[in-house]
């Protein structure tokens, strides 16, 4: 009596069952993979689940869901310490700004009394540096107000042209005491963009004034006929590393030139808002801001 037919259906049953079970794995696989990617993006409680009864996909799925629960920790930990700092940077400021504006009145109120010529020049040394920590102190609410979405952008049809010369124009002063002659190209017709015109303004400046304290004695800005700009600059005192981390909240080139590092960040920030972006690059000396929209 032969066996070999026998022995043949075996091993097609054999393969057969191989193939359906390899293809509920496979099945439970991409379900695993699809459901952890909408819940990285999702805010929702729910976990991982498959429909295999596999034990060691489901283990699989258990081990995926325990990390899913730890990411969910560490995510609300970090977005309310961030919101925590902000709120204390805003409580912060706020609370500084009042004695600042006493202290700037009193110093010009002493300065208005007969003063030895040692004593106007004290006086002079605390207005400058209570006037710089003025400044200071209001970037750092604005900065607290911008990432807090406290403020509202109404998008509109804005011409982005105008809104950045007249940014450029509020710059002379500070561009010519520093000796830059900035050279901007414009398109030919209007550039509009979807944009919070008060938004838009500050990114605009923001960079202009990044390049006032920053530049190597010149800036460049050119801009598309969609809106997208560029401004570009010498910065001899940059490298990729430190245009790699411009964009971070305090990061500063140099300390003492009287900057919270808060500007390039808050321009980022309102930008991805409206839907934007601005980067930055780095090339032959050069550094290049880009604002897309």
């Amino acid at each position: 009596m032969s066996y070999q037919p026998i022995v043949t259906i075996c091993a097609l049953a054999a393969v057969v069952i191989l193939v359906i079970k390899l293809r509920l794995m496979q099945r439970s696989a991409d379900e695993i993979a699809e459901s952890f990617s909408d819940r990285l993006v999702t805010d929702t409680n729910t976990l991982v689940d498959i429909s295999s009864r596999d034990r060691h996909m489901r283990a699989l799925a258990a081990s995926v869901n325990v990390q899913l629960r730890e990411l969910r920790r560490q995510r609300q930990r970090y977005t309310q310490g961030d919101a925590e700092l902000k709120d204390a940077i805003t409580n912060v400021s706020h609370d500084i700004r009042t004695p600042l504006t006493s202290i700037c009145g009193y110093v010009e109120l002493l300065r208005a009394e007969p003063l030895s010529e040692d004593a106007e020049r004290y006086a002079d040394i605390i207005a400058e540096r209570a006037d710089y920590m003025k400044q200071l102190t209001e970037e750092l609410f604005r900065y607290s107000v911008v990432m807090s979405e406290r403020e509202p952008l109404q998008l509109e049809r804005v011409a982005a042209d105008d809104v950045l010369t007249e940014c450029a124009a509020s710059f002379y002063t500070k561009l010519k005491e520093r000796g830059i002659e900035p050279v901007i190209k414009l398109p030919e017709s209007k550039a509009y963009v979807s944009a919070d015109r008060a938004a838009l303004s500050r990114i605009y400046s923001n960079l202009i004034g990044n390049a006032v304290k920053y530049s190597g004695g010149d800036l460049c800005i050119e801009m598309s006929p969609s809106g997208d700009a560029v401004f570009s600059n010498s910065a001899p005192k940059l490298d990729e590393v430190q245009v790699g981390r411009l964009f971070d909240r305090f990061y500063t080139v140099e300390a003492a030139r009287g900057s919270t590092g808060l500007g390039l960040s808050i321009a980022r920030s309102l930008a991805e808002r409206m839907g934007g972006t601005v980067d930055a690059g780095f090339s032959d000396g050069r550094l290049y801001i880009y604002v897309r929209f």
